[in-house]
Order: structure tokens, then C-alpha cells, then sequence
């Protein structure tokens, strides 16, 4: 029997090297990859600082070049994997996108989308939290302690 090493971890940890670059850039740690089959179609990170852009989240990044690989604005048989749980504006694009799974390492009590409401996802978009929660959650923690 053969194991499958694709797992929720296995692309989680993917995505925690993205937040590092972000680290390393001095952007707030998010990173995320997305998923086909698989297959890494797309992985980024933060850019809000070095594009002066606030719509400039891992997510909407990895969105439009998992898009522009398909060829397709839907990505309903992709799987999104984030460091931190999405806000409402990631949430929002995600639902356009209609993935059919969402797997992030930290809860964002402030701003992410479940503080405000469950049903901003596509339906058919399944969710899973807190993979390599205690990992994410450091990365963002010692960011925001060094700026404070």
C-alpha cells in the first residue's frame, strides 16, 4: 500500500515557505499555493509593501496566476492553501473562483472572513482549519512583536 504524500500538511508547508519570503521582504508572513491535481499551479506571498498595493494579498496573487495557468477564471477543481485564514475581500475572490477546498494554518480573529460571516464562500467550497496552526501563528506573532 502505497501512502500519498500530498497532503493537507505537505502543501501547508509550501505555503509557510512562501510567508518566509514574505518575511524576508519585510511583508506581513501570509503565503499560499494553489493546488491541481496535486500539482502546485501557483504559490506567492504578501506584496502590499513593495507594490503599494492593499488588494496585493497572497491570495488574490495566487488567484489570478492559478487562473492565467488554467486559462480559466473558475478554479473549482483547485484547493487554496494559506498561512492565515482569509479576509473578507480573499474570501470574496475566492467565492468567484469557487474552489472546491480552503485549507489555512491560522485563525484571524480580527479580520478574517468567519468573524464576519460563514456563507462568503462559494457553497460547493469545502474548509479546513488550523493545519500547522501553532507554525503559522509564530511566523505572524514575531513578525508583529520586532514592529511593535
Amino acid at each position: 500500500m502505497e501512502l500519498n504524500p500530498f497532503t493537507d500538511t505537505y502543501f501547508m508547508k509550501e505555503a509557510i515557505k512562501e510567508a518566509r519570503k514574505a518575511l524576508d521582504l519585510d511583508e506581513v508572513p501570509v503565503g499560499c499555493v494553489i493546488v491541481c491535481e496535486n500539482n502546485i499551479i501557483s504559490r506567492t506571498h504578501n506584496y502590499t509593501q513593495k507594490l503599494n498595493d492593499v488588494t496585493a494579498h497572497a491570495e488574490v496573487l495566487a488567484i489570478t496566476a492559478a487562473a492565467d495557468y488554467l486559462g480559466s477564471k473558475y478554479l473549482s477543481d483547485c484547493i487554496m492553501y494559506v498561512t492565515l485564514e482569509p479576509c473578507i475581500m480573499c474570501a470574496g475572490a475566492a467565492y468567484w473562483a469557487q474552489f472546491k477546498k480552503i485549507v489555512f494554518g491560522a485563525k484571524d480573529l480580527k479580520r478574517g472572513y468567519s468573524s464576519v460571516s460563514k456563507n462568503i464562500l462559494h457553497p460547493k467550497t469545502k474548509v479546513v482549519g488550523n493545519v500547522l496552526n501553532e507554525e503559522c501563528t509564530k511566523l505572524l506573532r514575531d513578525f508583529f512583536k520586532k514592529k511593535r
